[in-house]
């Protein structure tokens, strides 16, 4: 390997990777697609290997293209946090802060408590990546987490919020049709909405009814705003953060006595960015929000 290789080449490789052609990488990097072709051809011969195969479904990787992925990913994601670091004045808090957190915080709760720090630091940008799987804040994949389990790298450090308390609610039409439970084997005459597939989900919602039938839960999704969203519409009775559902005027809390484990939550970021001004900001009025968004019993 005597050729010099440009990151611009590991992009184009990387684009190829996970669109699959040539036509869909040039679009997401925004060039023309012969540029890419000349890209992945000048990778290789940098390389001294082939790195893809056609095929009638399109572009093929070879074994050595796979292997090559996670390093390639690897120093995207490093790349991205570069041109965050950078997007602002030491001391100033401005630029860009990448923030994981799951689709119902992100959706129903992070805009809200970001209005007050927007409008201190109108400089400020925030990514927000909502997904239920956990961000690498080692890989630098964000810069801030909302986690609901605690930390286990050393590297990270965290800032253990109050749990999360979570009720059962359903609209008030539906309750109007169907009556108001009163007791959690009345459960078994109502429809419930809950998870579809996921483990944890599915845990708990078998801890919570306990002896009730699968096939009472009319609507299964693993998203939580999906289920939020049902039971806003009316079909049924799901499990919704209570401050959620509290302050939507649509939905009546049930059984408001039954005890059901809260979500307990963390914030976190890394060590080395917690006295960035701007990670530094964020982190605290996420902080600030938590200690707080948890009502009275």
């Amino acid at each position: 390997m005597t050729l010099p290789i440009l990151w611009d080449d590991q992009r184009a490789f990387l684009a190829v990777l996970e669109e699959g052609s040539l036509s869909a990488a040039a679009r997401r990097m925004g060039v023309a697609q012969p540029t890419m072709r000349a890209r992945i051809q000048a990778l290789e011969q940098a390389l001294g290997t082939v790195l893809f195969t056609r095929s009638v479904r399109g572009l093929v990787p070879t074994e050595q293209a796979r292997a090559l992925g996670d390093s390639a990913r690897a120093m995207a994601r490093a790349s991205d946090a570069f041109v965050r670091a950078a997007s602002a004045a030491p001391g100033e808090i401005a630029g860009v802060v990448r923030i994981s957190v799951s689709d119902i915080v992100g959706i129903e709760l992070l805009p809200t408590i970001l209005v007050p720090l927007r409008e201190r630091h109108p400089r400020l940008i925030v990514e927000i990546v909502t997904s239920n799987a956990s961000a690498n804040l080692l890989e630098q994949e964000a810069d801030i987490a909302i986690r609901m389990y605690p930390p286990r790298q050393d590297a990270l450090v965290a800032r253990k919020v109050p749990p999360i308390p979570l009720g059962l609610f359903a609209h008030a039409d539906y309750l109007a049709r169907r009556g108001t439970p009163r007791t959690i084997d009345d459960l078994a005459d109502h429809d419930i909405i809950g998870p579809d597939r996921s483990p944890a989900d599915l845990a708990f919602a078998a801890e919570l009814f306990a002896g009730l039938d699968r096939n009472r839960m009319v609507i299964r999704t693993d998203s939580h705003p999906a289920q939020l969203a049902a039971a806003r519409a009316g079909l049924g009775i799901a499990i919704v953060q209570r401050p959620i559902g509290l302050d939507d005027p649509r939905l009546q809390e049930v059984l408001p006595d039954l005890p059901i484990a809260g979500l307990d939550t963390w914030i976190v970021t890394h060590e080395d960015l917690r006295s960035v001004p701007r990670v530094r900001a964020v982190f605290n009025r996420l902080v600030e929000h938590f200690e707080v968004y948890s009502p009275a019993p």
